[in-house]
């Protein structure tokens, strides 16, 4: 179970596959993850320039200066953070439990938000909420995704545990 927000390393992760790219700036790394996201999820520029000084600091990236842009903090990756990519790419290769249970997690409050009768959220006249016809939208674009990325959708009858079981997922 996760306490909050992304796992671990994610963002820094991310900056550093996106330096990996080619020389950006902070602004532009947090629009380029929001469009990773489907435009769902931004970091805070309080995690993402943090971890841009970081990895200055460490020497896994360095500032560049632009002729064209004098004024905007660019950053580069140097080649012990290429270095220090392949590590990271290890250590978020290992979190993909932990996005399921941000996803699901989240997908659980929106479904109690809807049906469990100790809640009592107010529901606006239009526009999204919590109830069984975006509930439905929700899980649909997770089949549509699916199927973009990974081909026909098959449901999968097993219970949780025997999946975890097949899996070897504990």
């Amino acid at each position: 179970m996760r306490k909050s927000g992304p796992p671990k390393g994610l963002v820094s992760y991310l900056v550093l596959e996106l330096l990996a790219e080619r020389p950006r700036y902070g602004y532009e790394i947090l629009q380029e993850i929001t469009e990773l996201s489907g435009g769902h999820w931004e970091p805070s520029y309080g995690s993402v320039y943090p971890i841009l000084h970081k990895l200055d600091e460490n020497g896994w990236a360095e500032r560049v200066e632009r002729e064209d842009e004098p004024d905007r903090k660019y950053f580069a990756l140097t080649d012990d953070g290429r270095g220090h990519l392949q590590e990271k790419r290890e250590e978020v290769g290992a979190t993909a439990g932990d996005f399921a249970d941000v996803v699901l997690g989240f997908y659980h409050v929106f479904v109690a938000l809807a049906t469990d009768e100790r809640l009592d959220v107010a529901l606006p006249e239009s526009g999204w909420t919590f109830d069984e016809t975006f509930s439905a939208w929700i899980v649909e674009q997770f089949i549509r995704h699916h199927e973009k990325y990974f081909g026909d959708f098959e449901r999968i009858e097993e219970t949780p545990e025997a999946f975890y079981e097949r899996t070897g997922v504990e």
